[in-house]
């Protein structure tokens, strides 16, 4: 339910900012976010941004991503398979099937990648 109310919550945040978001839900959800957020996203979250971020800068990301790829892509496609059985995949397609908005005959993304 969450993944599927993203799109709504960006779209608040694009149109109005973290305000509008807020202004948007109910009291309940608004009070969660300021007492609960902080708790979820902590100085934790932070550090290990900034330690990918230094993998990014330093080359050790491309280095990873590039050695793998020359080894016919192990782990990617290990990586890949792990996040396609995800529940969250799963229980998705399921709700995607019951909202009648959605387009779920255009699943032409599941073979390859544009970027191939």
């Amino acid at each position: 339910e969450c993944l599927h109310e993203l799109k709504l919550i960006v779209d608040l945040m694009y149109e109005g900012g973290i305000a509008k978001q807020r202004w948007s839900v109910s009291d309940t959800a608004e009070y969660g976010d300021y007492v609960s957020g902080p708790r979820v996203i902590d100085p934790s979250v932070k550090e290990n941004m900034k330690a990918v971020l230094a993998d990014i800068q330093n080359g050790s990301f491309a280095k990873r991503f590039v050695d793998d790829q020359r080894a016919g892509a192990p782990e990617f496609k290990a990586l890949r398979a792990t996040a396609e059985k995800h529940q969250i995949e799963q229980v998705g397609r399921e709700l995607r099937g019951l909202m009648s908005w959605v387009d779920t005959q255009g699943d032409d993304y599941v073979e390859g990648t544009a970027a191939r």
